[in-house]
């Protein structure tokens, strides 16, 4: 790790303790960073844009793609306060950044009520088995369309 990763942290942790003091959402914040500056930040917003999607990570990657006018991170390294909830890993590893470095760990997140852990163990089972009803529909249609996908020649691959 360098000063410029301790300094990245840093204003990860910033944006998490303005977010949280400003009422826009919980103590969570994410920075985004490639060749030495910044190109995306976020904080938590989910209670202040009835978003759950609106994590410090998610909104970051938000930014920084659209700044980098691609959906893809390479070569971008990733600065959030807290261990990526399953969400945020999802996201993260969709946009497939070098490395990503946090401050808290899970543990630390469920200490204080923010407990990833129930997502995590529900991923492991099988649909029938997980807490919200998980039923397929239509697969035979929805086969086609991937069908169609993977015949279409200009399709753009991710």
């Amino acid at each position: 790790m360098t000063d410029q990763d301790t300094q990245f942290m840093r204003r990860a942790i910033e944006l998490a303790r303005a977010g949280m003091d400003s009422g826009v959402g919980g103590p969570f914040g994410c920075v985004i960073a490639k060749d030495g500056k910044i190109i995306g930040e976020g904080s938590n917003q989910v209670t202040s844009t009835n978003d759950p999607t609106a994590h410090a990570e998610v909104v970051a990657i938000r930014e920084a793609c659209k700044t980098l006018n691609t959906f893809q991170l390479d070569g971008c390294s990733i600065y959030t306060s807290c261990e990526p909830c399953p969400m945020c890993l999802g996201a993260i590893y969709w946009a497939r950044p070098a490395q990503v470095f946090f401050a808290c760990t899970r543990e630390d997140a469920a200490a204080v009520g923010f407990d990833d852990d129930l997502i995590y163990n529900e991923l492991a089972l099988p649909n029938e088995d997980r807490q919200r009803v998980m039923i397929s529909l239509l697969r035979d249609e929805g086969v086609a369309l991937f069908d169609a996908w993977a015949a279409k020649p200009d399709k753009i691959e991710y």
